[in-house]
């Protein structure tokens, strides 16, 4: 068995680059041959990924990378290594894959893989989470020379600048044939544990054909007071889990979603701009083979 290798040159610290040796020798530790390349852009990756049909394929990014490699891989029979070098690698918190090179290099060479469930989103892939108001804009305006600078860090200070505007949407949703109307301030679409770093679905599995779903809404008219508890709640989620009982904190799990809202209602999926307006989630089980510490962990 042969392996592709393909990480960024210019992305993220530069880790995997500084470390193509040490890769391959690892790799080679598992496989016949390695070839390793540099991608020239996101697109670039994913027609890569496409091309490939008898070879592993091994990848060195964050969230977004990882979401990239989903839109070819989901659904094909295609086996996957992750190596986390992004700035706050929630998918690979989620599945406990540590950020650490050589014990991601650790989990590979050992040979355990996951079939485990993605989402698809009005058509398109996600892993781990789709969500929409209150501070998901930060994740994909947040400039990468910042990123590279301050880290997480550059997310808190971006959010704090631009994501205190937020703005109340109104919110019908559809799940498993239950119907609910009210007016958010965020949401989120659940595969994956972790948010942010934050482990707000502690709970969760990328196994189980189902996704959570947390609402924070808008109870009340809308006023300086309201928005200062509105983000009391935010904070509160993240801190607690989507599953903490409170008045303005919508729970629900199901295995499809339909979700209407604004046209102007951007989505973040993964970390990256994603569709606007009214969506229909759903889950793909055992949708990507990846592979992972411990299987039962997922």
């Amino acid at each position: 068995m042969d392996c592709l290798f393909l990480y960024n040159p210019c992305g993220g610290k530069g880790i995997s680059e500084k470390n193509l040796s040490y890769i391959r020798r690892r790799l080679l530790e598992r496989y016949g041959s390695v070839e390793i390349v540099g991608t020239k852009s996101a697109e670039d990756l994913e027609a890569r990924v496409r091309k490939e049909k008898e070879r592993d394929v091994i990848f060195a990014g964050g969230d977004g990378t990882f979401n990239r490699v989903l839109q070819a891989a989901a659904g094909e029979k295609l086996r996957l290594g992750y190596l986390p070098c992004g700035t706050v690698n929630d998918i690979a918190r989620s599945l406990s894959i540590p950020k650490n090179l050589k014990g991601a290099l650790d989990i590979i060479v050992k040979g355990e893989t996951a079939k485990l469930d993605c989402m698809r989103v009005n058509g398109r892939y996600a892993m781990y989470i789709a969500a929409a108001g209150a501070f998901t804009e930060t994740t994909y305006t947040t400039p990468q020379s910042e990123k590279r600078s301050l880290g997480p860090l550059a997310y808190a200070l971006h959010g704090l600048r631009h994501g205190l505007r937020f703005r109340p949407f109104p919110l019908k949703i559809e799940c498993d044939g239950n119907t609910f109307e009210t007016e958010s301030a965020l949401v989120l679409v659940l595969n994956g544990r972790s948010v942010a770093g934050f482990r707000v679905n502690r709970s969760s599995s990328m196994r189980d054909g189902t996704l959570e779903l947390a609402v924070v809404r808008r109870i009340g008219k809308q006023n300086v007071f309201r928005r200062f508890f509105t983000l009391c709640s935010i904070g509160t989620l993240f801190l607690r889990g989507i599953r903490v009982k409170k008045k303005d904190i919508l729970f629900l799990r199901g295995r499809a979603l339909r979700l209407e809202t604004d046209a102007s209602v951007v989505w973040d999926l993964d970390g990256e701009r994603g569709p606007c307006g009214s969506v229909s989630v759903e889950t793909i089980p055992a949708a990507v083979d990846l592979f992972v510490p411990k299987v039962n962990n997922c």
